[in-house]
Parts: C-alpha cells; sequence; structure tokens
C-alpha cells in the first residue's frame, strides 16, 4: 500500500533542498551537517533536528533553530497545498520518513517516534 503523505514528503524534501541555496541558509546547512558528523545534532521523527546530547554552542544552537524555522515554514506550506486532510506535522513526519533512508548518512544520529538516538 502507498503511503498518501509520499507526494507530500516529496514536495518538502525538494523545497528543503531548493532553499539551501541561499547564503545563510547554506551556512547554518554546513554548520549542521558538520554537527551531525561529530554526533551533536540528528534528524528527529516529527521532521526537526534536535540535539542528541542535549545542547550545543550557541553558534550550531542558532544554525538549527534557522533550518528548524524553515522547515517549520515548509510544512506549513506543503499541508496548505495537500489540503485539510494534512497537517503541518503529517508533513514533517512525511519528510522525516525521506530523510531517514535516504539522507542519514552513516554514523550520523536520527530519534525515531517513541524512542531515544539511534545512530545509523
Amino acid at each position: 500500500m502507498r503511503n498518501p503523505l509520499f507526494p507530500v514528503a516529496a514536495v518538502v524534501v525538494g523545497t528543503l533542498i531548493a532553499g539551501a541555496a541561499h547564503a545563510d541558509v547554506a551556512a547554518a546547512k554546513a554548520l549542521v551537517d558538520a554537527a551531525k558528523t561529530a554526533g551533536t545534532v540528528g534528524e528527529q521523527a516529527d521532521g526537526f533536528l534536535g540535539f542528541v546530547k542535549g545542547s550545543a554552542d550557541s553558534e550550531t544552537t542558532d544554525a538549527v533553530n534557522e533550518i528548524n524555522a524553515g522547515r517549520r515554514q515548509v510544512y506549513a506550506q506543503a499541508a496548505a497545498k495537500s489540503g485539510p486532510a494534512v497537517t503541518p506535522e503529517a508533513a514533517g513526519a512525511a519528510a522525516f520518513q525521506s530523510v531517514i533512508s535516504a539522507k542519514i548518512k552513516p554514523g550520523e544520529f536520527y530519534k525515531p517516534a517513541g524512542g531515544g538516538w539511534v545512530r545509523k
């Protein structure tokens, strides 16, 4: 059975990738990518970034907050385009499912719904 949120996830992931072209977002993405490699930041089941070890330095925290704010907007837009049956929360969860299979690299962390941090 095909996941009804698959088209939403495709739109969300495509928009997130396209948004990375802006200079500020690209700088924040570079910081977050380094934090992911270091095991400080990971992907969460709600589609947002989280802190694996509870916190990070202020520069990394600002970068995570910036990216999460952008994701929040993208999830809201994807939900609005998809109709009333899709919430921003569902769009974030659908994006996580796409990210978990295609974007998380070996050694990076993710946090499934209802679980703790897992290293891929």
